[in-house]
């Protein structure tokens, strides 16, 4: 870690810095309640997003501040042989990035002095003398690319983590693990290792419906989000009895669709509103990101989960999920609408424990500890620079 950098004595609130990745939208929406804690335990909140980012999580926040970041900008390909290519080509780019977010950080907090940071995947946002947080549920990563390639994978991921003071994971430790081998490794990051539990923005449903109701929210990166999109609603079926829900993952301004018969459709919705649009829905189509698999689960949703091809944390997800009779998965190749969701009506599915709540004691007891974990931290990078 290098330099010094000022602490934040001059506020009565602990100021936090927040922020998450912007691959897709699921990092950004678990950051969501982890904000409302913060925010409910006495911290003011800075968040570093994107513009993306930002408009989103500005219909849920009015009382934080924000500090705009470049997009990543990484590409994927049309199936899932030129994704892992692509995102192979692309590791030094994002190596890069890395840089570029730490000496980002380090100009920022020359202005603005924080007292903790909590990073949900941003691998440059550590720094010396400040409690630094990296949140992640997948410490084994997977490539997709065999077993040398996941190994070295995961050397250079405990490498960065081990920049940070500690490590959040929203999951849970042992056989109640929803994501499997992603969370719980044979082997853990040298920084102590906190299982948060898992994360939802969303409050459960008062009852669970049986009207034949469909749900379908897009998301991810392009063009896998579009292509998915046009494969959807070219299966839309003519005679379903229920209402056909369409939520699209465009928080920004986006090209209206042609009319759909029979279809509601809306390019995005703030978390209250989706809240009660997924507790109306008896089905629920979505890809297999972690955070909408947390958010479903905490509803009792019957999902069917399609992965983004070439995204190999997501396709172990929906292997793993459809194992454990969680949810319905299918690849987005042998996907159709209507042969899903006959298959669908036959799964035996099975809920879990709901309750994931228990993030909000970790965070407490953060905010309780933080004037002991600062103290800390500067004594280490005061010994550092010695």
């Amino acid at each position: 870690m290098q330099g010094k950098v000022k602490f934040n004595n001059h506020r009565e609130k602990p100021l936090v810095l927040i922020t998450p990745l912007d691959w897709g939208l699921g990092h950004t929406t678990r950051c969501i309640p982890l904000i409302r804690a913060l925010l409910h335990h006495g911290c003011d909140v800075t968040i570093a997003c994107t513009a993306k980012q930002k408009k989103l999580l500005a219909l849920e926040f009015q009382e934080v501040s924000f500090a705009l970041l470049p997009e990543t900008r990484l590409s994927y390909g049309n199936n899932r042989l030129t994704t892992l290519l692509r995102l192979l080509l692309q590791v030094p780019k994002f190596l890069i990035h890395i840089k570029r977010e730490h000496r980002w950080l380090r100009a920022f907090l020359q202005h603005q002095a924080v007292d903790a940071i909590v990073s949900d995947n941003r691998f440059g946002f550590y720094a010396a003398g400040i409690p630094c947080i990296f949140m992640t549920h997948q410490l084994q990563v997977k490539t997709g690319l065999g077993k040398w390639a996941d190994q070295w994978a995961q050397r250079i991921n405990y490498r960065c983590i081990n920049r940070f003071t500690a490590c959040w994971v929203p999951d849970y430790k042992g056989e109640d693990a929803l994501a499997g081998q992603l969370s719980n490794p044979s082997r853990l990051p040298a920084v102590p290792v906190h299982y948060i539990g898992a994360i939802s923005r969303f409050t459960n449903c008062e009852s669970l419906t049986n009207t034949g109701e469909l749900l379908i929210i897009l998301s991810g990166p392009e063009p896998q989000r579009s292509l998915l999109e046009q494969q959807i609603i070219a299966g839309l079926p003519a005679n379903h009895t229920g209402t056909i829900r369409l939520v699209r993952g465009l928080p920004q301004e986006a090209a209206p669709l042609p009319a759909l018969p029979g279809v509601e459709v809306y390019n995005h919705v703030a978390a209250e509103a989706l809240n009660r649009l997924i507790c109306a829905a008896e089905y629920v189509i979505s890809r297999s990101g972690y955070t909408t698999v947390m958010d479903l689960l905490k509803l009792h949703k019957k999902a069917i989960l399609i992965p983004t091809p070439g995204q190999a944390e997501q396709e172990y997800l929906a292997s793993r999920l459809h194992h454990r009779r969680l949810a319905f998965c299918m690849t987005q190749s042998a996907f159709s609408l209507p042969h899903a969701m006959e298959a669908a009506k036959q799964f035996p599915y099975r809920a879990v424990n709901s309750a994931m709540e228990a993030y909000e004691s970790h965070v407490q007891h953060f905010v309780a500890t933080l004037p002991l974990l600062r103290e800390a931290c500067l004594a280490g990078a005061t010994g550092d620079s010695h």
